[in-house]
């Protein structure tokens, strides 16, 4: 009888025993990041395989040398290479960043010329 038991229950009762875990919603994806306007911080908890360094590393490029056009770009950056960025892709955002209009300037007024002196 136990051994009938021992076969027979495992069977009964994991119908019982699946269905939370299977009522449990999957983990959402996180939405991609913007590589041009996030922070360090944003960087390395979104990207898998970026730390507090290289993030940091990727912020002071972009300062550097402006917006990425593509995440391919982003070996560029010491440290990041093709694996990382096919790992990455589907996270990263290339957006471009708005920045604020330069306030305009009044214009100069032109140096003033002294007059001509007369040929002697």
């Amino acid at each position: 009888m136990r051994r009938l038991l021992a076969i027979i229950l495992p069977v009964l009762l994991a119908p019982v025993l699946l269905i939370p875990v299977l009522l449990v919603p999957a983990p959402a994806l996180a939405d991609p990041v913007n590589i041009n306007s996030a922070d360090a911080a944003t960087l390395a908890r979104e990207l898998k395989g970026v730390g507090p360094a290289k993030a940091e590393a990727i912020v002071q490029y972009r300062q550097q040398h402006g917006s990425f056009r593509s995440a391919d770009e982003l070996a560029l950056v010491k440290g990041i290479g093709p694996k990382f960025i096919e790992r990455n892709r589907a996270q990263i955002r290339v957006d471009a960043v708005r920045r604020p209009a330069a306030a305009v300037a009044s214009p100069k007024p032109a140096p003033a010329v002294p007059p001509a002196r007369p040929a002697r």
